[in-house]
């Protein structure tokens, strides 16, 4: 279905993560390479301590990234991962443990920065913001840009293993509302996403969930519940990969990582339509390191830095400077960017105060049900 030719020879870093037992939350992962001349302990151009902390998602960045900003900058980076932004969230609204950038969802962005959990940005210190598309510079969850920066736009679907299902899974009835595949699927682990497209398989807009709905909602998924294999927690891919499960909610650029590995695996957005994403680059109030935050930001933000990005993760760049710079089994790829009807039937997901908790008490039932 789609060429993967120039991108296969990318080693998956998933293995290796679980290789060394890393992908369990919380492993830390340095920038610096064994057998590299390390530069004179000191400061930075920046003035600071030569260091930065980082909350990533896991295989969430470019395989040598941290490598090449720490040769350009002095700057060694050191990784935590975390797995739902439910999680990040809630580390952070403890108080900030020392991290200098983290990479929240949109619905996200907001939350903080009503809870007045994120700095302003300084847009005189990441001039590489120029290379964003023009789609991405003022968007309704942080207009101007005030708190955040774009690094990646992505959707939810259904990954599946064509050889052990029936056709195109391409309905979200086959993991929300039947027992056609009991025991072979996988779905989120995270409330919002789960109840949006919950909504979204009824016929309601992600952002049109009542308290109500979800209710009908709930007694949708605890009915399906014995025949979800797993919640999972950002490894989707993983399970698919490995044959634990044959059909999976996630999002695109983790499916289009594993196609690139195993051509009996295959990406669908359901006909009913889904929610986009958009992960971003934001400073959390705290940060240790703001002026080396800034610098890092922008750094991801250049033109060869972001295809390096998007040449290993795969998922949609918003960053045009890189994009142009992709090979075209990257740029043309209807997994890694959907087509203009199928994403006129996607919507961005609001973050409402309102409603959060009801899905994070709904969800809990369901999980214990």
């Amino acid at each position: 279905m789609n060429s993967f030719d120039s991108i296969r020879k990318r080693i998956g870093r998933r293995s290796l993560l679980q290789g060394l037992g890393a992908a369990a939350i919380g492993i830390t992962f340095t920038g610096a390479l064994a057998g590299c001349e390390k530069k004179e302990a000191g400061k930075a151009s920046t003035g600071e301590e030569p260091k930065l902390n980082f909350y990533n998602w896991d295989t969430y960045i470019g395989e040598t990234t941290l490598d090449d900003f720490k040769d350009t900058s002095g700057i060694e980076v050191n990784m935590s991962l975390f797995a739902t932004n439910d999680e990040l969230f809630a580390k952070l609204r403890a108080g900030n443990p020392g991290f200098d950038v983290i990479v929240p969802s949109n619905d996200f962005v907001e939350r903080m920065v009503q809870a007045d959990m994120l700095e302003q940005l300084d847009h005189s210190k990441i001039p590489n913001f120029a290379n964003v598309g023009a789609a991405f510079k003022d968007v309704a969850y942080d207009p101007g840009r005030k708190f955040s920066m774009p690094y990646t736009w992505l959707t939810l679907g259904i990954g599946y293993r064509k050889s052990k299902v029936d056709g195109v899974p391409d309905s979200w009835k086959w993991l929300f509302d039947s027992d056609k595949y009991k025991g072979r699927i996988s779905v989120l682990s995270e409330a919002g996403d789960m109840f949006r497209l919950g909504a979204k398989y009824l016929g309601h807009s992600v952002n049109g969930v009542t308290p109500e709905l979800v209710k009908r909602i709930e007694a949708m998924l605890i009915k399906q519940k014995p025949f979800i294999k797993a919640f999972h927690e950002d490894n989707g891919q993983d399970l698919l990969l490995s044959g634990e499960v044959d059909l999976v909610l996630e999002y695109n650029g983790d499916i289009a990582q594993i196609m690139a590995e195993d051509d009996d695996i295959d990406f669908v957005l359901p006909k009913e339509g889904s929610q986009l994403n958009s992960d971003t680059l934001a400073i959390p109030k705290g940060a240790p390191h703001p002026e080396n935050a800034h610098a890092f930001i922008n750094y991801l933000l250049d033109a060869e830095a972001g295809k390096k990005i998007a040449e290993y993760i795969l998922f949609p760049t918003p960053n045009d400077a890189a994009k142009a710079l992709m090979p075209a089994d990257y740029r043309d790829n209807k997994v890694i960017f959907p087509t203009a009807e199928q994403l006129a039937k996607c919507e961005y997901a609001a973050y409402d105060g309102k409603m959060q908790p009801i899905f994070e008490e709904a969800f809990t039932r369901v999980r214990a049900a």
